[in-house]
This record gives C-alpha cells, structure tokens and sequence, in this order.
C-alpha cells in the first residue's frame, strides 16, 4: 500500500493505525481480550480475514505480540501498544463530547454492548449467590449474563441459574443509558423495563461501573453540558 510520502510522525502513525478497524482492534485488546474470538466477539462486523490481517499488520508495527497458548493463539499489546490506551481514551472522550448522541438514529450491534455491560460489572454489588440476569432486546436474539462470585459471563443460553432479572427494552433505550445520554429514568421512558422483585430492580443500575466515558457531557453551544 502507498504511503503518504511524508517524514511527520502524524503521517507515519496513520499509516499503521489509520484503517478501517485497526484501533478497535486495539480498543479490545485494551480492554482484555487476548484471543482471536473474543476479540471479534467486540467488532462482530469485521470479517475473519480482516481481523487477521489487522493483527498480522500491528504485530508487524510492533504494536502487537502473537503468543502460542495453551488453547491456541493469544495476543496482547506491546509497551508501544499498551501506550495507546492515552489516544484511544482521547479519541472517546472527543467522540463523547462532539458527536451527536441520538442512539434511536443510529445503527447499532447489541453485542458489544452487552460485552462492555459484562466487562463492568460490580461484583461487590450484586447478589452473592450466582444468577442470571436475562436480557431481552428487541430485534436481538435472547442473551443471558451469568454472574458469580468470581465473574460475569455472557451466555447465549441459560446454563440452569436462577434469572433474577430481565431486562427488557429497545437497543436505543439501553444504549441511551449506558453511554450516558440519559437517565436510568429517562431510558426507562423510552421502554427499558426490568422484571425482579423490588429491591432487585432499584439497585440494578449500582450493579455495573457505567460506560467508562459515560459521565462526559456532550458539548452544546460551545459550552459542556452534564452528563445524565
């Protein structure tokens, strides 16, 4: 591929991390996911052999290290990877703040999602015994979330938990909610329901650490407003 010819550093830097893909690629990596399947699981719309050329293409940068695990290939993220974390985080905060937030107008992909909601659970605050909360998504196939002592799951069926809690509601509601365009109350508005008993649901919304930007405002008029 043909470079753009020029000696500065923002140049240089685009032309290993400027693709389509590339630094969600590196998003998931930052966030933990270490094998070829999980990390997809997070970008459902890029293809295996996009994936693939992506990670050969950072490990090639030296971004990216390729490790032969116990259950096949891992990868994980070099010093020069890892120090991405601080563009990656500014890359967000400019998309909180300066991209309109209109999750009902935007075309969206329950999986990640739900994988961000299972990344940021409070095992501190939910009940002690495992269960399942269940979420039932309009348009999206039925997704269980398994949550122990010891770690959250996110399952395609329930492997014999009792469901504590169902989640049901629009994309957008859930969406609006967790990247931090609005209220538990405002989304609830917009058709999010839980079924639980009552003490359950109240404390629902302290179960999870929010969207880890959710509490940035978007800018209006020049001037920041709070985030919901």
């Amino acid at each position: 591929m043909t470079g753009y010819g020029q000696f500065c550093s923002v140049a240089r830097a685009h032309e290993v991390l400027g693709g389509r893909w590339t630094l969600l690629v590196v998003r998931e990596l930052l966030c933990g996911s270490r094998r070829f399947n999980d990390i997809r699981r997070g970008i459902p719309r890029i293809s295996r052999t996009m994936l693939s050329e992506r990670l050969q293409a950072l490990a090639s940068a030296g971004v990216v290290t390729r490790i032969d695990g116990g259950r096949g290939p891992e990868y994980e993220l070099t010093e020069a990877g890892r120090e991405l974390a601080q563009l990656v985080g500014q890359l967000a905060q400019w998309g909180q703040r300066w991209l309109p937030r209109r999750a009902g107008d935007e075309d969206l992909d329950v999986e990640p999602l739900l994988i961000d909601m299972q990344r940021r659970v409070r095992l501190e605050a939910v009940p002690k015994e495992p269960f399942i909360i269940r979420f039932d998504i309009a348009g999206s196939q039925r997704r269980f979330l398994l949550i122990s002592p010891l770690e959250a799951s996110l399952c395609t069926h329930n492997p014999g938990f009792p469901e504590l809690m169902r989640v049901k509601a629009p994309l957008a509601a859930l969406v609006a909610w967790w990247r931090g365009d609005v209220s538990f109350l405002a989304a609830q508005r917009m058709g999010l329901s839980l079924n639980g008993t009552r003490a359950l649901t109240r404390s629902f919304p302290a179960w999870f650490d929010r969207y880890l930007f959710a509490g940035i405002g978007p800018m209006r008029d020049g001037r920041r407003s709070s985030a919901a």
